[in-house]
């Protein structure tokens, strides 16, 4: 599929975005793993979210949608989840792979989890080896560090675990894990990384002790079903709200977007870059907080993203590195080395794309330079099958001389379905 993006004027509107991606998986699997019945409304109908649902409905839980947003899960508990007949098939959903693998190691069965030729390319040791501490077994290639991988759980000891990175994939992981041992499991993070995982453990009534960057669970907790109502997510508001700001004259506005502060730094690095921005109708929903953002376009300038702003930004990169390129003066993305291990290799994917546009963008090790302020022209873009490089570029060609055309834009809707009708919705050409 070909996606086609005309240059225009600005942006005007307000449009509400799908549901959170990293909210939407826990939801499916806490309530899984809960006693009674969880019904959530405003989940994510994405490819990578339909592919946790799927797999739980292997291990044995009755889930009845998704239909329009809403998705029912009859719980079975921390003991009830069954052997899966078949091959546990994740997709491109590396949230559904790390996170059931840290669950799946509480399991007294053998399981097999794969999923597409991208995902099979992603480093999995990284959890696979503390919960190979905790007890569990792993058979998988090049020493169990990509799929498909083969578990074998249960009997599970608890572990203080010290994060080599800031990973809410990781952490999870081992919380998640960390259910079905006796005693407590702590993990300990060089920064803090998106707190989804336990904010969803509280509302499903587990308790936490937070010191520091640690987290400390008692295993064998009893979850309760839950009502959970998903905010929209962020990190696909992103890409209209870029748009707007790097488009004088546009005024938009997406409503009930979450604004976790572990995932806020966009809003932090887009005010730094001189974006007109307001937070509307603050509230808290299911946990989490919530907002209305607008984002009116007068133009932006250059800055430094790194450090701890990285773990609260990652997935927003490809298209801050796009408003940067609109930017004036330089802006140095650096801290950034998980990028390289995303759907893509999202520091070469990215600078390859831009350089199309005419950007100045120079790769580092760990980030990107840009030179801002330069006029784009529109390019034929390659997605690599990763949706967020296809949206970071569709708002490259909004502001661009000429039409963009994205090749393999098909996998937008992993994370945001319906991305080209919202683009369309706001336009002034």
């Amino acid at each position: 599929m070909e996606l086609i993006v005309n240059p225009v004027k600005k942006l005007s509107g307000e449009i509400s975005v799908p549901g959170d991606k990293s909210v939407s998986h826990r939801a499916v699997m806490l309530g899984a793993l809960a006693q009674g019945t969880t019904e959530v409304e405003n989940f994510l109908m994405g490819e990578d979210c339909l592919a946790t649902v799927k797999c739980f409905g292997a291990l044995g839980v009755q889930i009845k949608g998704p239909d329009k947003g809403r998705l029912t899960i009859e719980g079975v508990g921390l003991e009830g989840l069954k052997e899966p007949a078949d091959v546990l098939d994740a997709g491109n959903s590396g949230t559904t792979t790390r996170l059931l693998l840290g669950i799946l190691a509480g399991q007294p069965f053998c399981s097999v989890l794969t999923g597409d030729g991208s995902l099979r390319n992603r480093p999995m040791a990284r959890v696979t080896n503390p919960l190979s501490a905790m007890g569990a077994t792993f058979l998988g290639r090049q020493e169990n560090r990509f799929l498909p991988l083969a578990v074998r759980g249960g009997s599970l000891k608890p572990i203080a675990f010290q994060s080599p990175v800031a990973s809410a994939q990781i952490k999870s992981a081992v919380l998640l894990a960390g259910l079905f041992a006796e005693g407590e499991t702590t993990v300990t993070e060089p920064a803090p990384s998106r707190d989804h995982t336990e904010r969803m453990f509280e509302s499903f009534g587990v308790q936490l002790l937070r010191t520091g960057n640690s987290i400390t669970l008692q295993g064998r907790p009893q979850l309760r079903g839950n009502k959970v109502t998903v905010p929209g997510d962020i990190s696909s508001a992103a890409f209209p709200l870029v748009a707007a700001a790097i488009l004088p004259g546009s005024d938009i506005t997406v409503t009930g977007v979450g604004i976790n502060p572990t995932r806020d730094g966009l809003l932090e690095v887009l005010r730094k870059m001189g974006a007109n921005l307001e937070l509307l109708n603050m509230r808290m929903q299911s946990g989490e907080p919530v907002a209305d953002i607008r984002v009116r376009g007068t133009g932006l300038k250059g800055t430094e993203i790194s450090g701890e702003l990285i773990p609260r930004l990652i997935d927003e990169i490809p298209v801050l590195a796009v408003a940067a390129a609109y930017a004036e003066g330089t802006t140095v993305i650096k801290d950034a080395a998980e990028l390289k291990v995303k759907e893509s290799n999202r520091i070469a994917t990215v600078a390859g794309e831009l350089k199309k546009f005419g950007a100045d963008i120079e790769e580092l090790p760990d980030g990107l330079i840009v030179q801002g302020g330069k006029p784009l022209q529109g390019a034929a873009a390659q997605s690599y099958g990763d949706h967020r490089i296809a949206m970071a570029m569709a708002v490259a060609g909004l502001g661009a001389y000429g039409p963009t055309t994205i090749k393999g834009a098909h996998c937008v809707d992993v994370s945001f379905p319906g991305f080209a009708h919202a683009l369309k919705f706001l336009a002034v050409e």
